[in-house]
């Protein structure tokens, strides 16, 4: 039987969705590893004390990443989208495979030599600054791999990873499943009171679609964000809240059937033995070898000088709501499920609107069509939706960006809604990474994943502004893979790039979506087709700042839970997660949640995702991408500007060091005043 995912690979094959099945995931991975393995011991079998050359070494090494890439890329990218049994199986069955691979490449001493003496070579320092920067990465990378150890420490440092890997993989599957193992019927719609008609008919068509009377809340965020939000009812709310913040835990209605307790405690243990097996105190000291930080105290000064300028904003936000609640007849114990529906209620008194008012402005087709508009006149190009492409599900729709004379660029995939068996939250990622090798250049492919409510019957799926938001941020990270220019496939697109750089563009793109153009041109109700109200307009801008010290205390929680994790971790006493999280609490929260809360169960971004000891990079990036935005203000949004940020920022990928990528760009190095500003956490906001 044909494997579509060892078909020939032609630098412009996309993968055959409509063919892969998870029988052909394991014979493909089996199929290309043995390749090039041969292949790799053929390339290095008479290197002696021969010098290698990029064509005799980095050159096919990229080819097999290619291979290698193209098999295991979509299976990876199937298991996240439709994480049925069969495809976890395929996933499970390969990872540990794709991870021994990985570890033989960075701990092949042979190959460490050849990059070695490729850097030795007499015109290497006269090299384009790709080319260096591909192989000083690579060395620095055989380093935090452990190519220097003796043996037995080089087959632990082995063993830790190979753990490593599955249990993040048992992380996110705990999460999916806890997610997927609860849900409220409820039989009578007065109980839903307070909710909006769209978050009642998503309900009412869940419970239909499980053959259910009545409605279905899920713990999907749509679902949830629709009852914690706008439910009258208190009961319900502790509800959801109490099943939401105890996923994957030994609280809760599920209590102890997913529980990620014990990972968590491994995880951290196994981090923290990698690190001083590399010479590094803590696994946040070696986490910070591939990012722009300094160390882990100029990462926590950072914090917590935001600390110092938001808390303050945050407890007089809290003040405002509890006395708002309280002159409506809110509860006396004020508690983190009455926050959000108080919200919402405070928000609609003062600013003179809801969320849900915006909803009908922002019908996905429009919101789509309107951010590729803006994509297109601030960077000089055309994005065209293809047909014929495969894919994994109708709901996908694929896209391709052309260069302003029509020359093809990439391609994406837009894949809007939530569904069952697909993992939760918003992610970009590679599918075909830019470079040119012998067949001639490689173009960039990308996914764009969402979980947005689909579109009920008789309408287009609508839109909260969070999820334009969303949207706008994930294809700030696509505009990254796409746009590049670098032809070295190790730094094109957010390849090489710093971790707390590469959310620079996504948050960059955020900023669009309050600009007054760029919504006027396609925030339009979406039965009238009247646009955004003027008034209306202004509100939304206006309630960027409404409770920012709130939204800003909160991911500083988040920041310094993940720095101090990583940093302080004692093997006699464990990790700790719930007293750091006690700590930190105290430290920056002016809401405390219920004891019970279990917030790090579920914080999948550094538990099972590729933000350990890194989490701060949001914070950070805010910075880079307010003061970069604050360039395309200052010249009323010129489109020189634009085709600047194109040249350096988007083109440049890991090309660079990320520091002088962004001075190139703005002329300086960064400042924090743009988001103080932005934010309206500067000393003179709210005097």
């Amino acid at each position: 039987m044909e494997n579509p995912l060892l078909a020939p690979a032609s630098p412009a094959a996309l993968p055959a969705f409509d063919r892969i099945r998870p029988e052909h995931a394991e014979p493909a991975v089996d199929a290309v590893l043995a390749q090039n393995r041969a292949e790799l011991a053929r390339l290095l079998a008479p290197a002696g004390g021969r010098a290698f050359g990029w064509e005799t070494l980095i050159e096919p090494l990229e080819e097999m990443g290619d291979r290698l890439s193209r098999a295991w890329g979509p299976v990876a990218h199937l298991f996240a989208v439709n994480s049925t049994a069969e495809w976890r199986k395929a996933y499970n069955a390969c990872l540990p495979k794709i991870t021994e691979y990985s570890l033989e490449l960075s701990q092949n001493e042979a190959l460490f030599k050849a990059y070695e003496s490729l850097q030795r070579q007499p015109g290497f320092a006269a090299a384009a600054p790709a080319r260096r920067k591909v192989v000083t990465d690579a060395l620095r990378d055989f380093r935090l791999s452990g190519i220097a150890l003796p043996a037995e420490r080089k087959e632990r440092f082995k063993q830790i990873a190979m753990r490593l890997s599955e249990l993040q993989t048992r992380f996110e599957e705990n999460l999916l499943d806890s997610v997927q193992a609860f849900s409220r019927q409820v039989a009578e719609e007065s109980l839903l009171a307070g909710m909006t008609a769209q978050g009642k008919a998503q309900a009412a068509q869940r419970a239909k679609e499980k053959n259910l009377d009545g409605f279905l809340l899920t713990l999907d965020f749509p679902s949830y964000d629709a009852v914690i939000s706008y439910a009258d009812n208190r009961a319900l709310r502790r509800e959801l809240y109490t099943a939401y913040a105890t996923r994957a835990s030994d609280q809760g209605p599920l209590a102890g059937r997913y529980d990620n307790t014990a990972l968590m405690e491994e995880i951290l243990a196994l981090r923290h033995e990698e690190a001083q097996l590399l010479g590094f105190r803590d696994f946040a000291e070696l986490s910070l070898e591939t990012k722009m930080a300094e160390s882990p105290r100029a990462v926590e000064e950072f914090l917590q000088q935001l600390g110092t300028r938001a808390r303050p904003f945050a407890q007089a936000e809290l003040d405002e709501l509890r006395a708002f609640a309280a002159a409506r007849g809110g509860p006396a114990d004020f508690m983190p499920w009455d926050a959000a529906y108080y919200s919402e209620k405070l928000k609609e008194a003062k600013l003179g609107f809801s969320e849900e008012e915006l909803r009908p402005y922002f019908p996905a087709a429009q919101v789509i069509a309107g951010l590729f508009e803006i994509t297109e006149r601030q960077f000089g190009v055309r994005i065209q939706a293809v047909s014929g492409v495969p894919v994994w599900h109708p709901d996908v729709t694929t896209y391709a960006i052309r260069d302003s004379g029509g020359g093809e660029i990439g391609l994406f995939y837009l894949d809007p809604y939530a569904r069952e068996n697909k993992r939760g939250g918003a992610w970009m990622d590679e599918c075909v990474g830019r470079r040119r090798g012998p067949a001639g250049l490689q173009r960039p492919a990308a996914y764009l994943t969402c979980n947005f409510a689909p579109p009920l019957q008789g309408q287009p799926a609508l839109l909260t502004h969070d999820e334009v938001l969303t949207l706008f941020h994930e294809f700030g990270h696509g505009l990254h893979h796409l746009l590049t220019r670098v032809d070295e496939a190790a730094v094109s697109g957010i390849r090489g790039v710093a971790w707390d750089a590469v959310e620079l563009p996504s948050q960059f793109m955020e900023n669009w979506a309050y600009d007054r153009d760029t919504l006027n041109g396609f925030a339009r109700h979406w039965q009238t087709r009247q646009p955004i109200p003027d008034a209306l307009l202004e509100k939304l801008r206006a309630s960027r700042t409404f409770q920012s010290g709130l939204a800003t205390v909160r991911q500083l929680e988040f920041g310094l839970l993940d720095l101090r994790l990583h940093r302080d971790y004692d093997p006699a006493r464990g990790g700790r997660v719930l007293e750091t999280l006690a700590q930190v609490r105290r430290e920056v929260s002016v809401l405390p949640p219920p004891d019970w809360n279990r917030m790090p169960n579920s914080f999948s971004h550094i538990f099972a995702g590729g933000y350990a000891a890194g989490y701060y990079s949001y914070k950070w990036a805010e910075v880079l991408s307010a003061d970069a935005f604050s360039a395309f203000e200052e010249t009323g949004y010129a489109v020189e500007t634009g085709r600047r940020f194109r040249e350096t920022v988007l083109a440049k990928g890991g090309s660079e060091e990320a520091m002088d990528i962004f001075v190139e760009f703005r002329g300086r190095k960064p400042s924090i005043d743009p988001l103080l500003r932005q934010s309206g956490l500067a000393a003179t906001d709210r005097a």
